[in-house]
């Protein structure tokens, strides 16, 4: 499976999710009453707007070269995660943050709160099934590195938004089902409202971390560690190089541009270094199929 059909599937999941899981909230906030509901639904709702906005971003990065992007529009991707990262995220957690505080004050207690309880359990299965689905395509990319390893290392930025997503929804449904059952065994409705800002801070923390990993891919990063080794080693075993003295790759989106300047081995003709060029080539790609441009240089020194 490619990165990018990996990255929609986990989208769609998510985005199906979440809109029945917004739904449902909204409806529980409005009968209970409850600020931790409403954040939650605020949060569920903001959840598919941003699987909207990764749609839209993997659609943009499908666009051809131009003459004016003549390395593609890959990179656009990590615009939209970005957006998402920062401005959807940091927007609910705020609103959160401001609805909890607006209402620690006011002492309305909770109506059918065990509406809202069973919609919060419903919802939390809901996530487990998205999270689910984010960490079945996470696993395929990660092979044996652990999960922390693969978050800072990954290029893969759908894949660390949704993760982020799921991750916090869970938890934040998490502090509302505990806001929640607090506030109906001490009849303090303090609990909800701090509930509220809970959840509104676990948000803008994840908006922090997630958009920390996005910044360095739309400033420019190479490709994964892992992926960088295996390209140096495949160079260097071939019969056709004597020496690499340097590989610079660049991760845009789904592709990958190598430039590559090493030492190639005595030809007795131009002719038959650029066959050699030529072959070395079309294998690296046949080897890396995510390289899209390769620009080879020989030389005799670095």
């Amino acid at each position: 499976m490619s990165h990018e059909s990996g990255s929609l599937k986990s989208i769609l999941f998510a985005l199906g999710a979440n809109a029945s899981i917004a739904v449902a909230k909204l409806t529980a906030a409005v009968f209970t009453g409850s600020h931790s509901m409403l954040a939650e639904a605020i949060h569920s709702s903001a959840d598919c707007g941003n699987q909207g906005l990764l749609l839209w971003g993997l659609k943009r990065a499908k666009r051809p070269p131009s003459p004016d992007h003549p390395l593609g529009f890959g990179k656009a991707i990590y615009f939209w995660s970005f957006i998402v990262a920062l401005i959807l995220f940091s927007m609910g957690g705020v609103f959160s943050i401001y609805e909890g505080i607006h209402k620690l004050d006011q002492d309305a207690p909770l109506t059918l709160p065990w509406l809202a309880v069973g919609i919060l359990v419903f919802s939390i299965l809901m996530e487990l099934v998205s999270l689910r689905a984010c960490l079945h395509e996470v696993n395929r990319e990660r092979g044996s590195q652990g999960l922390w390893a693969w978050f800072r290392q990954t290029r893969q930025s759908a894949l660390i938004v949704v993760l982020g997503e799921d991750i916090a929804a869970l938890a934040g449904l998490a502090i509302a089902l505990a806001a929640i059952l607090l506030t109906m065994v001490t009849g303090n409705p303090v609990f909800d409202a701090l509930g509220s800002i809970a959840i509104g801070v676990l948000l803008v923390g994840v908006a922090i971390g997630v958009g920390a990993e996005i910044k360095n891919l739309l400033i420019g990063e190479s490709v994964e560690p892992r992926m960088r080794q295996a390209m140096q080693r495949f160079l260097e075993d071939r019969s056709e190089v004597d020496q690499v003295f340097n590989m610079l790759t660049l991760q845009m989106g789904n592709d990958v541009m190598v430039a590559v300047k090493a030492r190639m081995r005595e030809q007795k003709s131009a002719r038959d270094l650029i066959d050699d060029i030529n072959r070395c080539e079309r294998a690296f790609k046949q080897t890396f199929p995510d390289v899209r441009w390769l620009f080879f240089e020989p030389d005799v020194s670095d």
